[in-house]
């Protein structure tokens, strides 16, 4: 029987790799052979590959919309897809492989499940490809899947393709990536992306949609995680006498009548409210008012949990640089912690695309957590003090 809407999972997955590794034309062949595209769009696809002297079908047209990638055939920016099949649906992020995109490519990991890295199997495995093993890993990332593409090119040879499957896993073992999925294919030709390859028969693994269709998704962004509720705005009624703590579950699950903890004491929840009028429970994702049971004096950027983590004034975390601008070391800028801004200094240097350690000092303590997969806690953003611009997204490691 086939899925209906309501009823098929979604996974988030994203695409990356170096320049000229192929990821358009993965992408654009997933589409198409998925049937995902519409007919008024392969109809200009089919248009413009013959203006252009192509053999075919050029796949990647599908996905390289903008007009700057299209004259430099490279992808600039993140492209979001959303597509189907009978058993599961799909958000593709497809990042850029070029060097100077690399803060791109962290925005698009960030928000996934799986990471599809591709590579030219007339290259292996490039710095670029462990650069990008990196930020998954950083991410917290649990599948990978090595799509060794072009295999057509050295005759679908299964030597070449063992050799670059044996020298990535030792790469994603050294990150603490565990045994990532290779898998054989040309994204030109049709091999193993959607249809098993003909031209293979040394390989009887899984397709790369077999395996996107069956990985098992995570729950929720914050799965496993306690409750965690940034107050982003005090809503105050002085007629009623009404107070509530408007602001977004980060993480966790709150019921009314648990109790909670914040700066200064514990209570219990005596309402929770949402546009929709009183609910008994609130989960991750979820944009609710919290009633607290008695009156406290707390503030945007106060944090309520079931247990609160010691607040800190100094942290290591993994800087990645998104402006010209750049960090200095000892500069003094503002941390954006979910909805807290306070002064800070940072240890290291931090320049465009740059992934660096670093140390960051507070004025003000803080309840930083480590980071956790797709950003639930432990990720914060360094701005500059004169400009308000952001400099740098962070990723929280080991609290001091």
């Amino acid at each position: 029987m086939v899925n209906t809407l309501e009823n098929r999972d979604n996974l988030r997955f994203c695409t990356a790799g170096s320049v000229d590794d192929g990821k358009s034309t993965f992408v654009g062949r997933l589409l198409h052979d998925t049937k995902s595209v519409l007919a008024d769009q392969l109809a200009s696809v089919e248009a413009t590959s013959a203006s252009r002297g192509f053999d075919g079908l050029d796949l990647s047209l599908l996905v390289d919309g903008l007009r700057a990638e299209r004259e430099q055939g490279i992808t600039i920016d993140v492209a979001y897809r959303y597509f189907g099949t009978d058993k599961r649906t799909f958000i593709l992020a497809d990042t850029p492989g070029h060097v100077q995109y690399t803060r791109n490519t962290v925005t698009g990991v960030s928000t996934s499940q799986v990471v599809v890295l591709l590579v030219d199997a007339r290259n292996g495995v490039v710095d670029q490809t462990i650069t990008h093993l990196k930020v998954a890993a950083l991410m917290g990332v649990k599948t990978v899947i090595l799509a060794v593409n072009k295999i057509d090119l050295v005759d679908y040879s299964q030597d070449r393709f063992n050799d670059i499957a044996a020298a990535f896993t030792a790469e994603a073992e050294k990150f603490g990536v565990a045994e990532p999925i290779a898998v054989p294919i040309s994204a030109l030709k049709g091999d193993n992306v959607v249809e098993k390859s003909t031209n293979m028969d040394w390989y009887d693994g899984p397709t790369v949609l077999d395996i996107l269709e069956t990985v098992p998704v995570t729950g929720g962004r914050a799965e496993g995680l306690g409750f965690r509720f940034p107050i982003q705005y005090v809503i105050r009624e002085h007629a009623s006498d009404y107070r509530g703590y408007a602001g977004q579950v980060a993480a966790g699950s709150v019921h009314v009548g648990d109790t909670v903890e914040f700066d200064g004491g514990s209570t219990t929840i005596a309402r929770i409210d949402t546009t929709d009028g009183p609910v008994d429970e609130a989960v991750a994702g979820d944009s609710v008012v919290l009633i607290l049971d008695g009156e406290f004096d707390l503030t945007r950027g106060s944090v309520i949990a079931d247990t609160l983590p010691e607040a800190v004034r100094t942290f290591d975390a993994t800087l990645v640089g998104v402006s010209d601008e750049g960090v200095t070391p000892g500069k003094q800028v503002l941390i954006r912690y979910g909805t807290s801004l306070v002064r800070g200094k940072v240890s290291a240097s931090v320049g465009t695309n740059d992934i660096v350690p670093a140390t960051i000092t507070l004025a003000e303590p803080l309840h930083v957590e480590t980071y956790a997969a797709r950003g639930a806690v432990g990720s914060f953003i360094v701005v500059d003090k004169q400009s308000g611009s952001t400099l740098a997204a962070g990723l929280a490691g080991a609290r001091k």
